[in-house]
């Protein structure tokens, strides 16, 4: 049986290799060579923790388990083999998933935050971060308005299920209650509102400025 930090660590992987083919298919989009198409599954996959420790001055999680690397090498590959015999690739799944790496991203990376001394305010953000930051590195490089920035809830997803999880902490309840809520409602949240496309809207309709 694996033990509650080994399942965290599987599921971390799993969360990786989803943001890995998010960045594989922009490079396929982008018509990037092989090296291209690993850089940017690599941003995709492990940038927002990556900036996640650097503000937290501890050393970057991957440095030490070359683990994460095999996952995203053999995440690209995978999605680089079904593109040569597909050209296409069911999109709406990998929305879906991304979802899930979305939430558990942002949870773990609130929880670290927070064991390493960081206010529930700040570790909410950076958990914020560690979901959304490495997309947003990956649509920067490819000079694409960044998906945290447009459409339907993304970053807004995870404050709200970041609070939830803060909220039961302060609250003193079971820790994995206060983790399955967090993630549970930054998940739904984030499906409903693809479901539904839910914006925060702040400006009227307009015209270009002149």
């Amino acid at each position: 049986m694996f033990s509650m930090s080994e399942w965290f660590h599987w599921i971390d992987l799993a969360g990786v290799a989803v943001f890995a083919i998010s960045g594989t298919l922009m490079a396929y989009k982008k018509h990037m060579d092989g090296f291209g198409v690993f850089v940017l599954a690599a941003v995709t996959a492990i940038g927002g923790g990556t900036l996640r420790d650097m503000i937290l001055d501890l050393p970057v999680f991957w440095v030490k388990d070359p683990s994460f690397f095999y996952v995203i090498l053999a995440a690209a590959i995978g999605t680089i083999i079904w593109l040569r015999k597909r050209e296409t690739f069911p999109l709406k799944y990998l929305f879906i998933a991304d979802a899930f790496g979305l939430a558990f991203f942002n949870i773990m990376g609130l929880q670290k935050a927070l064991a390493y001394g960081a206010s529930p305010f700040v570790a909410i953000a950076l958990g914020t971060m560690t979901g959304v930051f490495g997309g947003l590195i990956r649509d920067v490089i490819c000079r694409e308005i960044p998906l945290v920035l447009k459409g339907e809830l993304y970053a807004t997803t995870c404050i709200i299920g970041g609070a939830i999880y803060v909220l039961g902490v302060t609250l003193n309840i079971n820790n994995d209650i206060c983790m399955a809520a967090g993630l549970s409602v930054t998940l739904i949240v984030r499906l409903l509102a693809m479901k539904w496309h839910w914006h925060l809207p702040v400006f009227a309709p307009h015209s270009d400025i002149k």
